[in-house]
């Protein structure tokens, strides 16, 4: 038999429970990953609330996570470039909240020997969605972009990467978080009050692009800062992003980018901070941390 955590129905951390199911078998083109590691995500909050991502299963019950780590136990028929005991992380749509995944031979690649389990587990989203956000926005060098949520998964991602690619960046966070998003090599910028005004003192030429994860009230903020919305994206607000005129973040996750990110990480240019690990059994307990707020880097669950 094999752990795995579900829910029954919409709701909240509450209605995730573990449950024992028979070990699956990997098929034509597939590989079973023994999981060590699988990240929380706002996206795995949404589907436990009940919102049900394009492409997946509508049954009950469900299990979340769209992003693990692990080692190869088994091959499915035809699969090359890979062998038993291999490690690996990789990304699925739903299901990385368990002991056993199996999944096509395209949807991972191979973990660097450098990168901790708990990193691994946790490095599939946020890696991927920060870079496919800031190329689809074109930024580069000469840019000044705002990131919303700096201190977060995708914002510690995306402050670096738009370091690397040669951008000024401004890290929208708490100011608690300040230190930690000057780190990653940003500007820090507080919330509340005079938001705008505080940016444009830092951006006097102005602020050229902007990744939003936060939206509501920091979206509202960016609008007035950024002159062309289409280089907006938000990973929050999408049911308004369409009436504003901003962008959402591109759905083209692949193993080569993550190979890419991956290896950016065991060179050193990448640094990634681990705000909690939990057993996968306490997964309600990771959900519970994650909505408390103040998160800085990833949540991540282990799996022993």
């Amino acid at each position: 038999m094999s752990r795995v955590i579900v829910f029954d129905g919409p709701g909240g951390p509450e209605a995730l429970r573990l449950a024992d199911v028979p070990e699956p078998q990997a098929g034509p083109g597939q590989v079973r990953v023994r999981i060590r590691a699988a990240g929380v995500q706002p996206f795995d909050v949404a589907v436990v609330g009940g919102w049900l991502p394009a492409g997946a299963d509508a049954a009950y019950p469900r299990t979340p996570g769209n992003e693990f780590a692990g080692v190869i136990d088994q091959l499915g028929e035809g699969v090359t470039g890979f062998a038993a005991g291999d490690e690996v992380l990789g990304f699925t749509l739903l299901n990385a909240y368990r002991e056993h995944l199996v999944i096509s031979s395209a949807q991972v690649t191979g973990k660097p020997a450098s990168m901790p389990w708990e990193v691994a587990g946790g490095f599939t989203a946020p890696a991927q969605t920060a870079y496919n956000a800031l190329e689809d926005l074109n930024v580069g060098a000469g840019d000044t972009l705002l990131v919303h949520g700096a201190a977060g998964a995708v914002g510690t991602v995306a402050v670096q990467l738009g370091r690397l690619w040669g951008a000024t960046v401004i890290g929208a966070a708490r100011e608690a978080q300040h230190d930690y998003v000057r780190s990653l090599g940003a500007v820090p910028v507080a919330y509340g009050d005079g938001f705008t005004d505080r940016v444009r003192e830092l951006a006097p030429d102005g602020v050229h692009a902007s990744l939003d994860g936060v939206g509501g009230a920091a979206l509202d903020a960016t609008l007035e800062l950024v002159k062309d919305r289409s280089r907006i994206i938000t990973l929050y607000d999408h049911d308004r992003a369409a009436a504003l005129g901003v962008r959402l973040s591109p759905a083209k996750r692949t193993a080569a980018r993550l190979a890419e990110m991956a290896d950016l990480y065991a060179q050193g240019k990448l640094k990634w901070h681990i705000h909690g690990s939990l057993p996968l059994e306490r997964a309600a307990d990771a959900h519970r941390l994650y909505k408390a707020g103040g998160i800085r880097g990833k949540i991540v669950l282990v799996v022993d």
